[in-house]
């Protein structure tokens, strides 16, 4: 059983434009469910710690249009959180970011995040973000100085994609950002989009990618397992 820390926005506000952002519930619940369906755990963490907040929207019969989101939500799954600044890197095979504006506002520059991404990632763990959630891979650097992300094949929620609503009121644009180091690319033409940049670093597109992004990081962790008890048989 592998161990994966899933991170969400403690999320943002802005009240001059009445705008309310945070992690996206879908992005959160569908990835957890083929976790935990292929056997691993999945802890979870936030900026703050706590209850973080939810978008809104995400909650919507528009998103959600049979509410299975708005009941998970409701049944207190997401309700307690680590502080970042408290997790021990160390002890989780893989890290997940949740996707959501609100990862734009309080992820991505957050250094005690870059600390435990990096963690994961110099021990051998897969670094994986979905949606907006690779808003802080973008910020993170390696010992060495380096992008995380350097030249690696990559997705995320592209700008043809960003509601009209949100215009002028978001920090930076991911595509534009994460072209900037990486190759970006959106996947045109296909409803589900997701990307091994190397074998231990998966991003996916959208809130539509959750469920493949999910059930590829499961059956990943499981090899690597698999792998490892070979390893330790022979």
């Amino acid at each position: 059983m592998a161990k994966v820390l899933a991170v969400l926005s403690s999320g943002y506000s802005n009240e001059e434009h009445n705008y309310v952002t945070g992690w996206w519930a879908e992005e959160l619940f569908e990835p957890l469910a083929e976790l935990e369906k292929a056997g691993h755990s999945v802890g979870l963490a936030s900026i703050d710690g706590g209850k973080p907040v939810v978008d809104p929207l995400s909650l919507d019969s528009a998103y959600d249009p049979e509410g299975k989101y708005k009941k998970l939500y409701d049944s207190g799954i997401a309700d307690k959180t680590t502080p970042v600044v408290d997790v021990k890197a160390s002890d989780y095979d893989a890290i997940m970011i949740v996707g959501g504006h609100g990862a734009m506002f309080d992820l991505a520059h957050d250094e005690n995040l870059h600390a435990v991404i990096n963690v994961v990632h110099e021990t051998g763990g897969i670094i994986s973000a979905v949606c907006h959630g690779p808003a802080p891979l973008v910020f993170t650097k390696t010992k060495d100085g380096k992008p995380l992300l350097q030249g690696l094949k990559v997705t995320g929620y592209p700008n043809d994609m960003e509601p009209e609503e949100v215009d002028g009121l978001l920090p930076f644009s991911l595509e534009d950002e994460m072209g900037k180091i990486a190759q970006y690319d959106k996947g045109d033409g296909q409803d589900e989009y997701i990307v091994w940049g190397s074998d231990r670093l998966l991003t996916g597109r959208d809130p539509g990618s959750s469920q493949a992004f999910g059930r590829e990081l499961a059956r990943k962790l499981t090899e690597m397992e698999e792998h490892q008890l070979d390893k330790h048989l022979k």
